[in-house]
């Protein structure tokens, strides 16, 4: 039998009982709607939560501090060959690793602030930290107040709203309450000068120098008190690169301007034991250019001998849960399409039955029992098309009215907009795929059956 006309035959088969037909395809349209929804919503959420994190710059940040930090008091009396400093020879090391954007130093020091023209007796005190320019990306900048820093060394501050009701004075919000400073109270403090008192370090000189170096000595240094004005530029609501410190930040100056500050850090007095190149630091960020290069990068820093720490780390196990969780939800949407075979099961062998006397003529003039078979396995296949290309539809609809009536919840509440659903084209083609194997699969027993009907006994049926 030709392919034209076991297509035209299972065609005019199929309008004959339209009703019937129609029905079973959308009992499959069903069963694949709620397999694309479930997985749909499976990746959204993945989706979304990838989004975040590179957003937030921790999906591609690397926290590197010195291995020695670890090892306790017996690693100060290490021979100098063993230890290894996180000092300017390691930033510029790390710097020439392919795929890294930036290395820029977590800069972290506690500072004493008052407002200019404020009660000079009623200080505040909070953690600074140095943020760099390719923060501006941060999602902590989608709502702010103000604008961000003019260059890298500029002496000026982001705050957090926090801070601001501190240095205003203002009552103390509930620790559950997200902290958001309105118009008037963010007008009070952008563009006004903010004093910071902090220690700075210098490195003494020693008093008799060796007959060979005149270089000063690195194993001390004296803490000078020092004032700085700042200009704040902006206030925000959530803190940057939030997954970088373990303490609440308050004051943001330009990475840049931080390090020129030579703020003491926790930790200097250690420091200042160990010898190294230049300066030494607590900790380095190390940023790639690509999240798919962090692992990589990673291991690279790791093997030169520095402890290394990413998000990806911790989002291991939300990966594995994910993955998990998209399993389940292609189960569960797959038994409504497993029911939805039934149903081609039955239409296909009640078809058999009204149609037996046609199986006879068809047999009678010459048709094969294959070409018998492929009429109904073709019948169940265009089902599955029909059905899947439906249900792919419904599913893709479902998913976008969810998301319309979640963003309009969630706008009634403050928050911000998200898609919670996505159907990637590879979903599209594995659904359509699927809901054909299944219902060709499902036409399998009625066209085995149809096959071996006895023309004999087909034609004296009634």
């Amino acid at each position: 039998m030709k392919a034209y006309d076991l297509l035209e035959l299972s065609g005019r088969n199929l309008r004959e009982a339209l009703l019937r037909n129609s029905l079973t395809t959308l009992g499959i349209g069903v069963g694949v709607a709620s397999l694309v929804a479930m997985l749909s919503l499976g990746i959204g959420l993945q989706r979304l939560f990838a989004k975040q994190l590179g957003r937030s710059g921790l999906f591609d940040s690397i926290y590197v501090s010195s291995r020695q930090d670890f090892r306790g008091p017996r690693a100060m009396n290490a021979p100098t060959s063993v230890r290894k400093p996180l000092d300017d020879a390691a930033r510029r090391s790390f710097e020439k690793i392919s795929g890294v954007a930036e290395v820029y130093p977590n800069v972290g020091a506690v500072g004493e602030f008052h407002l200019e023209n404020g009660a000079q007796d009623d200080p505040h005190f909070g953690l600074l930290t140095g943020l760099p320019f390719s923060a501006r990306n941060s999602e902590a900048f989608d709502d702010f107040q103000g604008s961000f820093f003019s260059r890298p060394d500029a002496p000026e501050a982001i705050i957090t709203a926090d801070f601001g009701r501190d240095l205003l004075n203002l009552p103390e919000e509930r620790h559950d309450a997200e902290v958001k400073l309105t118009a008037e109270q963010a007008g009070r403090l952008v563009g006004k000068s903010l004093i910071l008192r902090y220690a700075e370090k210098q490195s003494s000189q020693n008093s008799q120098l060796s007959n060979t170096s005149s270089s000063p000595d690195t194993s001390s240094f004296n803490v000078i008190r020092k004032e700085q004005p700042l200009k704040i530029m902006a206030v925000v609501t959530a803190e940057p690169n939030r997954g970088l410190r373990n303490a609440r930040t308050s004051v943001f100056l330009p990475i840049a301007f931080a390090e020129s500050l030579n703020m003491i850090q926790p930790g200097d007095l250690r420091n200042v034991m160990r010898s190294g190149e230049g300066k030494i630091y607590q900790a380095l960020v190390v940023r790639a250019s690509k999240s798919k290069d962090v692992s990589r990068i990673e291991d690279q820093i790791k093997q030169a001998g520095f402890n290394a720490f990413s998000i990806l780390d911790a989002s291991r196990g939300l990966t594995i849960a994910f993955t998990v969780l998209d399993l389940f939800l292609g189960i569960f949407g797959s038994l409504a399409l497993a029911v939805a075979s039934l149903g081609i099961v039955n239409t296909l062998v009640m078809a058999i039955l009204e149609r037996r006397r046609e199986i006879g003529i068809m047999k009678a003039i010459g048709a094969s029992d294959l070409d018998v078979g492929l009429v109904f396995f073709v019948e169940a296949g265009s089902m599955g098309i029909l059905g899947g290309a439906l249900g792919v539809l419904m599913g893709w609809t479902i998913g976008r009215v969810i998301n319309f009536g979640t963003s309009i919840y969630m706008t009634k509440r403050d928050l911000t907009p998200q898609d919670f659903w996505y159907v990637p084209w590879w979903l599209v083609i594995g659904g359509l795929l699927f809901s054909v194997i299944v219902s060709m699969a499902a036409g399998l027993y009625p066209a085995l059956r149809a096959a071996r009907l006895d023309p004999v006994q087909a034609l004296r049926h009634d």
